[in-house]
């Protein structure tokens, strides 16, 4: 959500910030803008409405260099999308201020910048920070401890990039929740909302802690932390390229991501299992002893990492015996949450910064949990360096919006985590035999399913006029539906809703009709007979059911019935695998509507704001 990059060198910088704002576009934003050193002196703006490409046409029109800048992606909180909503935000031609996250108390400072005569040009929260800054400036600080002093008495979450003509050789920075990351080159130094912005220019990066204070120049780095006390962060080599988050053949990342879950999953199954038997070592070595002090569950997530969460609650209960509660991250940091004794809580994310799970493992950290796990796809985020356990989905780099190998690669470590609580609380050998082979299934199965490319981009002809759509599932195929509605919706922007099909007689059966399309998850388990009832009392109304069945139940087409014959597959499975149809379906439809897949309107791929 937002993009921030910055750049202290001896070369011009200005393609450097372009392009990394480009490799940012798939957290979501609606302007962008850039604030440059030129070599007099003087603080170059250009911001722009719309796309990156945008701001890259009117740089060419008006053609800028420096050695020292800023530039952001904004996703608006604060005021409409407009060029002067745009970030950076001046105060004067002194001082450009960048920001990610909200202000909560922006009003009050404001008022009082108001009151010492500071105009205002924007609705935004951030320009506060630009002023309070100048102001503080003006009356003798330097600019480190202008931004220390500001940044004491700001609420809420955010990132601040701040750039000063009066002291033109750094960049400081603050680190409030919303994440921040240092690239390090020779004589040239870089921040960023995240890695791939910088990928190109380096390899080598410092993550900032909450609180963190740093200034960048171009042979040092300095950091800061809540005390105001100098500290070291330690220095990470990143290993992949840049070419992994390329879009290679495929017309969109999302695509391309939805073809790489094979791979994904099978890497997320490596070094976790072994002849047979899960590794609760694999967690970090004091797992096991934890683990065998587990006697309930409370897993902690937001959006489709909810959806994940949701399945895992059937694994768990149904395989390991334990108590499970799924909350919505958002709700559950705002009540009172009873916590029964030996509780884990499991925070589940793909970035490891979202900040409403982020801020709840937080709270629960003082709320007598016997321990914390989080499972995540970013090794460096702040949720892995805050638990205690910790397991990497490794999905690599997801660009897309709409989560795709991120959502499976969850549900694949969330089954393994479940056999290891299970295998603790006394499973035997011969059922964990039996179950673990199941785990090296599912790439394979995951492969077929993307065989039926084509009969998926055939189907969703039928949808893309449609305005509602309605997803059935029953068991933990209810939490799939949920997520295929949640698919469809957010690339497409077709109105789609789930229900546990057993919940159709008691509201939404009302909205059945013959323009209501009805997707059903429908594997072969002890639910089928149920679910085909449901079915029956669908296409009684003229419903038009589109059902992925198992091929081996014997599911056939009929007038208002569409079978999708999925491979046969364990029921301990058919979560992940029925997954991947669910998810090309949605794409093919957002494709024909011509949608912005890969950026949907409005969304933003790592929810760093509450």
């Amino acid at each position: 959500m937002c993009g921030i990059v910055g750049a202290v060198a001896e070369r011009n910088i200005v393609p450097i910030l372009v392009e990394g704002l480009r490799r940012l576009e798939y957290r979501g934003y609606d302007s962008a803008g850039l604030a440059v050193l030129d070599g007099d002196g003087n603080i170059q703006l250009r911001r722009a409405v719309g796309k990156v490409a945008g701001l890259d046409k009117k740089i060419k029109a008006s053609p800028l260099t420096g050695k020292i800048g800023v530039a952001h992606t904004r996703w608006a909180t604060h005021g409409g999308v407009t060029e002067a909503n745009a970030h950076p935000h001046m105060s004067g031609t002194r001082v450009a201020v960048i920001h990610n996250g909200v202000i909560e108390n922006f009003q009050p400072i404001k008022d009082e910048m108001l009151a010492k005569g500071y105009e205002f040009q924007s609705e935004t929260d951030t320009e506060v920070a630009a002023h309070l800054i100048h102001d503080l400036l003006k009356g003798g600080m330097d600019l480190l401890e202008a931004v220390g002093t500001a940044v004491k008495r700001f609420e809420g979450a955010y990132a601040l990039l701040v750039v000063d003509n009066e002291d033109p050789d750094r960049i400081v920075v603050s680190r409030v929740a919303s994440p921040l990351v240092i690239g390090l080159g020779i004589g040239e130094n870089f921040v960023a909302s995240g890695v791939p912005a910088l990928m190109p220019v380096t390899q080598k990066f410092m993550y900032l802690e909450q609180g963190d204070l740093a200034e960048i120049r171009r042979e040092s780095v300095r950091v800061f932390d809540t005390d105001g006390n100098e500290v070291e962060r330690e220095v990470h080599e990143i290993q992949f390229s840049a070419d992994a988050a390329e879009k290679g053949p495929y017309r969109h990342y999302m695509l391309k991501e939805i073809f790489e879950q094979p791979g994904a999953l099978a890497d997320t199954l490596y070094g976790k299992v072994s002849n047979n038997k899960v590794l609760p070592d694999s967690l970090g070595p004091q797992a096991a002893a934890l683990l065998d002090k587990v006697e309930n569950i409370h897993i902690i997530a937001c959006g489709t990492s909810y959806h994940a969460g949701c399945v895992g609650k059937y694994w768990l209960e149904s395989l390991a015996g334990v108590p499970c509660q799924v909350e919505i991250a958002s709700e559950y940091r705002y009540r009172n949450v009873v916590v029964p004794p030996n509780t884990l809580i499991v925070t589940l994310s793909q970035s490891g910064e979202t900040a409403d799970t982020l801020e709840a493992l937080r709270i629960a950290k003082e709320s007598g949990y016997l321990g914390s796990l989080t499972i995540c796809n970013s090794a460096h985020s702040s949720m892995v360096r805050e638990s205690d356990l910790v397991m990497m989905t490794q999905a690599g780099p997801e660009i897309g919006v709409a989560s795709t190998k991120a959502f499976t690669t969850q549900l694949m470590s969330v089954l393994i985590v479940t056999l290891m609580l299970a295998r603790q609380r006394g499973m035997s050998e011969e059922r964990q035999a039996e179950l673990v082979p199941h785990l090296y299934h599912v790439a394979a199965a995951v492969e077929e399913c993307l065989e039926m490319n084509d009969e998926l981009k055939h189907v969703a002809e039928d949808f893309a006029e449609k305005h509602h759509t309605l997803f059935l599932g029953r068991g933990p195929m209810w939490p799939i539906a949920m997520e295929g509605a949640l698919k469809l919706k957010e690339i497409s922007y077709i109105h789609a809703e789930a229900y546990a099909a057993g919940e159709l007689k008691h509201g939404p059966l009302a909205l059945i009709d013959e323009d209501m399309p009805v997707v059903v998850v429908a594997p072969n388990n002890e639910l089928l007979d149920k679910l085909k009832s449901n079915m029956q009392v669908v296409r009684a109304r003229g419903g038009q059911l589109y059902v992925f069945a198992d091929k081996a139940a014997g599911m056939v087409d009929e007038p208002g019935i569409t079978v999708i014959s999925m491979p046969h597959v364990d029921r301990l499975i058919a979560p992940i695998i029925y997954t991947v149809p669910l998810q090309l379906l949605s794409y093919h439809v957002a494709v024909l509507k011509g949608t912005d897949v890969d950026q949907p309107r409005n969304l933003a791929k790592s929810v760093t704001v509450e």
